[in-house]
């Protein structure tokens, strides 16, 4: 007994020190660059009556600063894993699913690519993510208890710019082709080039664009709908833009407002993501725009033909080494963080995934390179068409589309890609051999064949992630036959879309209010997909089920609309949702009867009835608020996902996010108001501002944004130093 009491006593020993080094090894053996120089910010933060930090400073960088530190006040935990994700330390902050980013990190390359770069880029865009991480490291050095993981401080410019890296190709889908080729499932469908039956958007009139039959939509669902009024269209001569991006309420790709303010005259109101040291959408005092999802064929995938060995590919009649590198990724399990080893590889295509199947290289536009950190800052700092476009023409950022309006007038639409080069004659929509470069071609498009649609004749742009050439309505389309199939152009479209030119195009001229309703538009087109996923509920046969009958008389009465004047309201929104889970992804159509009996099984559960309110169903919570909304996935009045909550509530946390609209006046003087969905501290549960925006959110309000100094004063809450 003594004998196996000491083994047993020795085998504990042993466990506990095992156990406790994995808890104190990876903050150990983790490196921190050194900090930024030393350098004094002289920064100003006012906040207004709403919380929305006004950001004051002599130089950009000295914003910059106040930028990181503001943010930091607001929602520190998610700017932490923002920069652990540059660092490769998600996984060991946030476990299994933080280490699926770590991993695209290392495979990827993108910090090589920073480590590569970073001192060849402009000094002025140096300083200001110095700047950026030094506002950063002086609320870590000031709020210690709040760090999440060890020696994530200090951070340096280089962290910052590795985000942007990382981050602008999943904007396109790419980490959609990478869990696929991870899991060994069939790529994502693509959408490139015309199909058989696919009208021409152009030849449509206006109002009655349709999608091409069987099309699909955005794959990653963020969704977004951007309005452009040019002045000859607007009621009062005023040119506006609707900025209505939809993007998760929380986390790291969540909108955060902000206005800056520079005594070199950088000034800008509009939004921001965690990690990122300035405005990326929004207006300055002579131009503005705003982004949409667009989903360009973009990524080119190469089967490898892979020697016996394992360690070789044949390519051009030769053998090369398929280049291997070890990364250790660090996962959180519970109090452990474990280390787990895995192999990132790269042939001459790319990098490479290895799977059951074989050995896969990837080529995606865009890809080894970090201009979109100084062209997202350009852009903010133009003055004119011509300086916004110089900016936008060094295709740093890889995709997404840019919708524009001016001061003087302008309006344009640029479907913004960095296409890669492509040799006629190959399919780049299906695998391709990997053992020739007769299919692969260096290098990008030029900027002068980006599609784009500047100023046209029916005086307004929109676009709600559909294609491009469904965007200005009848007889100002952009043609598909001016550009090349090879660019990877999507065809298909949104209700979200159809939906938008219609309201658009019925209008001889918009007014502000006009403008108003149609971005707040609960309707369904009867052109839409939609449409015909609704009429294939319709012709359900019930076969004697009394629920499916019942559910087929309610979805009669609806009157296509989701405003909370209809019984079946949340039945159609249910079902709605389920359309779309085939739909944007581009998959099969769902069994009709299927979905029909699950929504009407789920509100019977639920709420006892079939024909709850809208706005008992659908919510707005944030800690104490919980309000009823309207709208549904795939509307103008987007509420796109939602969590299922015990009470059978469906709480949206994606939709409608930070929504602006601006306006440039004859005289060219610029105002806007904005909202979002929660407050500007949405991670601070004690803050006033963590859900005061709410209630004008939920009742389609907006506040105003107190763009000039004149305007703010007398609508702060506090001004301070950081």
């Amino acid at each position: 007994m003594r004998r196996f009491g000491k083994i047993t006593i020795g085998m504990l020993s042993t466990v506990a020190i095992v156990a406790i080094g994995l808890i104190v090894w990876e903050p150990l053996s983790a490196t921190t660059p050194a900090p930024p120089p030393a350098h004094t910010y002289d920064t100003v933060i006012a906040r207004d009556t709403f919380g929305v930090p006004h950001i004051f400073g002599k130089t950009d960088p000295d914003v910059a600063y106040g930028v990181a530190y503001a943010h930091a006040e607001d929602d520190f935990s998610t700017l932490q894993e923002a920069i652990a994700m540059s660092r490769g330390r998600l996984g060991a902050m946030n476990g299994a699913d933080g280490a699926k980013v770590d991993y695209a990190l290392a495979l990827l390359g993108a910090r090589a690519t920073v480590d590569r770069d970073y001192d060849k880029q402009p000094a002025d865009v140096r300083a200001l993510l110095d700047g950026y991480a030094s506002g950063l490291n002086h609320y870590a050095d000031k709020h210690p208890g709040e760090v999440r993981l060890g020696k994530l401080f200090p951070v340096d410019g280089r962290d910052i710019a590795t985000g942007f890296v990382l981050r602008t190709p999943f904007f396109f889908g790419l980490d959609q082709v990478l869990g696929a080729l991870t899991g060994d499932q069939p790529l994502p469908k693509e959408s490139a080039g015309p199909t058989p039956d696919s009208p021409d958007p152009a030849a449509i009139p206006a109002g009655q664009q349709a999608a091409p039959k069987g099309s699909g939509g955005e794959g990653n669902m963020n969704g977004s709908n951007a309005f452009i009024v040019a002045p000859k269209r607007s009621t009062d001569g005023f040119t506006r833009v609707v900025s209505n991006s939809h993007q998760p309420w929380k986390g790291p790709v969540a909108w955060y407002e902000l206005v800056v303010h520079s005594g070199t005259g950088w000034n800008f109101a509009g939004a921001t993501f965690p990690g990122v040291p300035y405005p990326v959408l929004g207006h300055n005092e002579h131009l503005g725009w705003t982004n949409t999802v667009n989903r360009p064929d973009l990524v080119d995938v190469y089967k490898l033909a892979m020697q016996p060995d394992g360690e070789h590919y044949s390519f051009d009649g030769k053998s090369l080494p398929l280049e291997a590198t070890r990364v250790w990724l660090h996962v959180k399990v519970g109090p452990f963080v474990v280390p787990i080893p895995k192999t990132v590889y790269r042939a001459v295509q790319g990098p490479v995934i290895v799977n059951k199947s074989g050995a896969y290289a990837i080529h995606y536009g865009g890809a080894d390179q970090m201009r979109m950190v100084e062209e997202y800052y350009r852009l903010t700092r133009a003055t004119d068409f011509a300086q916004w476009q110089q900016a936008l023409s060094m295709q740093g950022i890889s995709a997404t589309n840019f919708l524009y309006g001016d001061a003087k007038g302008n309006i344009a639409y640029f479907y913004n890609a960095s296409f890669p080069n492509r040799k006629p004659g190959f399919d780049y929509r299906q695998v391709l051999p990997g053992d020739t470069s007769r299919d692969l071609m260096a290098g990008t498009v030029p900027w002068a064949q980006v599609p784009r649609n500047v100023n046209p004749a029916s005086g307004f742009l929109v676009n709600a992630n559909n294609t491009p050439f469904q965007a200005a309505g009848a007889g100002s389309e952009m043609n598909p036959a001016d550009w090349s199939p090879l660019l990877g152009i999507e065809t298909d479209t949104t209700n979200r879309g159809t939906r938008a030119v219609e309201l658009m195009g019925q209008n001889g001229k918009i007014s502000d209010a006009d403008l108003h309703r149609i971005k707040y538009d609960t309707g369904v087109s009867r052109l839409s997909w939609a449409a015909r996923w609704y009429d294939d509920l319709a012709k359900v046969d019930p076969k004697g089920d009394a629920q499916l009958v019942a559910a087929k008389a309610l979805m009669a009465k609806w009157n296509w609309r989701f405003d909370g004047n209809n019984s079946a309201e949340a039945m159609a929104a249910i079902l709605l949702r389920a359309g779309q889970s085939w739909h944007y992804t581009r998959k099969a159509q769902k069994d009709p009867r299927e979905e029909l009996a699950k929504a009407a099984k789920y509100l019977a559960t639920h709420f006892g009835r079939l024909d709850p309110p809208l706005g008992t169903v659908l919510r707005l919570r944030q800690g104490k608020v919980d309000l009823p909304l309207d709208g549904a996935p795939d509307v103008l009045r987007a509420a796109s996902t939602w969590d299922e909550a015990p009470d059978g509530r469906l709480v949206v946390n994606h939709g409608d996010s930070f929504i602006m609209f601006m306006a440039w006046d004859k005289a060219g003087r610029v105002s806007s108001t904005s909202i979002q969905p929660y407050g500007a501290a949405t991670t601070r549960p004690t803050s006033p501002h963590y859900a005061d925006q709410a209630p004008l959110f939920a009742a389609h309000q907006t506040k105003p944004v107190r763009f000039r100094l004149g305007d703010l004063r007398g609508h702060t809450d506090r001004v301070y130093r950081p």
